[in-house]
């Protein structure tokens, strides 16, 4: 019997998986995004009301705030300024550690890789952050690119533009 001689020119007879996740994942609600877009807002903008306060009645009266930064405002400021440092660098620890920011650790949901991997402080911060906003700075059309970058949370896979750019999910933790 004659054998059928070997073709060297034959691609490779091989099954590829595609890469899956040691564990499953459910994406988040839309709700709970929203939920925890909120709450980051409340939680970096209550320390900042103790500065406007005390010009929150000079713009009442159509009056132009006079501040004197050596004064209260300049305490209130620095005091604020402080807050909000401190509150920056404890939700890049968070993000780092498990891809949480403050409000999505309330609400118990985190940013992981599209196959479910953890997702580096790097793509969370340049990627998903940076990169993102900077349309935001051509007038009208950051605007535009904005909302886009919202609404794109209601198609099938509720993924924002910012998560498409940065390869991300967002999924219950």
């Amino acid at each position: 019997m004659a054998s059928t001689p070997q073709n060297l020119y034959a691609p490779p007879k091989s099954t590829v998986a595609d890469p899956t996740s040691s564990e499953p994942f459910e994406l988040a609600e839309r709700g709970s995004r929203l939920g925890a877009v909120v709450l980051d807002g409340l939680i970096f903008g209550v320390p900042l009301v103790p500065i406007y306060m005390p010009l929150l009645p000079q713009i009442l009266h159509g009056g132009r705030p006079r501040l004197n930064p050596t004064g209260t405002w300049g305490l209130f400021a620095a005091i604020a300024g402080f807050i909000e440092i401190g509150l920056f660098i404890y939700t890049l620890v968070l993000l780092n550690r498990n891809g949480q920011t403050i409000g999505k650790k309330i609400v118990d949901i985190k940013i992981v890789r599209t196959d479910g991997s953890r997702a580096s402080l790097g793509r969370i911060f340049w990627l998903r952050g940076v990169v993102s906003s900077l349309p935001g700075i051509i007038p009208i059309l950051g605007h535009l690119y904005r909302l886009a970058d919202v609404l794109f949370i209601f198609g099938n896979a509720r993924r924002c533009i910012h998560d498409y750019i940065a390869d991300t999910i967002v999924v219950k933790a």
